[in-house]
């Protein structure tokens, strides 16, 4: 099929790969523009633009996509379709009307379930046991069109945004491809999503990192694996910001009357802490100023001592 492919980050680029693959023709790529970098500020393009700059594919990056002259750009492609993942910006209802069938959206959730801008992170906070994705028609609202095809995938006990993520990229790419072909052969029907079994996923940010240890051992240990590695999950310590990487809900430890956020040992390889119900055990930590280590060469610098306090009870 003739397709104008509209993504940004790796999460889409994984789509647009399979596409490619498929043997789709790719008429152009639409992307967020080069973002400045680091301390020289450094023009990085996205990871969309670099894999259709390998491929020979005309890229477009306007500020904004509902711009008369962006609009009139797009109009010069005569694609069937539109395909988008991860792209970034809103599209205006004259937009969705140009592809003969339409706007097709690569969503990292099952939805209804967590429409909006970070489903993945939101499932793991959840505690959710399966996620997917849905292959959806684009209309005017936020993930409200109508959904074409789904494919699922488990929610591992150990899996972290970044595990969870990159399943689900290499899922949507086998899912466009699954549904496109459904669709030239007229075989996809669409299903409108109950309005009442709906949720909403907002943008993750830095705070929703922070660790309230009065919340029971699964909470912080399914915050800490859904902000791994961004924002990472964080709480203080002797007065420095100390991020948690890696840990582990127990329910056989002992915290009758233990102050949540509590050190209660401080094993050779790990270090326990209460919460408001069961405890936590942290494999991975990073002190502020410091490299990321296992709890075994954390505790070997820094003394830790069964009876400080993480945090504050529920608040920092």
């Amino acid at each position: 099929m003739k397709i104008v492919f509209m993504g940004t980050p790796e999460y889409a680029r994984a789509a647009l790969e399979a596409l490619l693959e498929a043997g789709h023709e790719i008429l152009a790529v639409v992307t967020q523009p080069d973002k400045s970098r680091g301390r020289s500020r450094t023009l990085v393009p996205p990871p969309v633009k670099v894999c259709a700059e390998s491929h020979g594919i005309h890229v477009l990056q306007p500020r904004r996509i509902r711009k008369p002259e962006a609009v009139a750009e797009l109009r010069q492609y005569p694609a069937e379709v539109y395909v988008v993942a991860a792209f970034g910006q809103i599209l205006s209802q004259e937009i969705l009307d140009i592809p003969a069938l339409g706007c097709l959206n690569i969503h990292a959730s099952l939805l209804p379930g967590y429409r909006g801008a970070s489903p993945i992170q939101h499932a793991i906070l959840e505690g959710e046991e399966k996620t997917g994705i849905t292959i959806m028609q684009m209309d005017a609202g936020i993930d409200t069109g109508d959904m074409l095809y789904k494919r699922e995938t488990e929610i591992l006990p150990e899996d972290t945004y970044q595990t969870l993520h990159d399943r689900l990229a290499v899922l949507g790419g086998e899912a466009i491809t699954e549904a496109l072909a459904l669709l030239e052969q007229g075989k996809l029907a669409p299903c409108k999503q109950e309005e009442e079994l709906s949720s909403y996923a907002p943008l993750i940010d830095k705070e929703m990192g922070k660790l309230d240890f009065s919340q029971d051992a699964l909470a912080l240990d399914r915050r800490i694996r859904a902000m791994t590695p961004w924002p990472s999950a964080y709480t203080d310590y002797r007065g420095k910001q100390l991020k948690i990487w890696r840990g582990e809900p127990v329910f056989t430890v002992n915290t009758f009357g233990r102050i949540p956020g509590e050190i209660l040992q401080t094993d050779k390889d790990f270090l326990t802490v209460a919460a408001g119900k069961g405890a936590l055990r942290i494999y991975e930590l990073q002190l502020e100023g410091k490299k990321r280590m296992t709890a075994h060469d954390f505790l070997l610098g820094v003394r830790m001592q069964p009876g400080e306090v993480l945090g504050t009870s529920g608040k920092e």
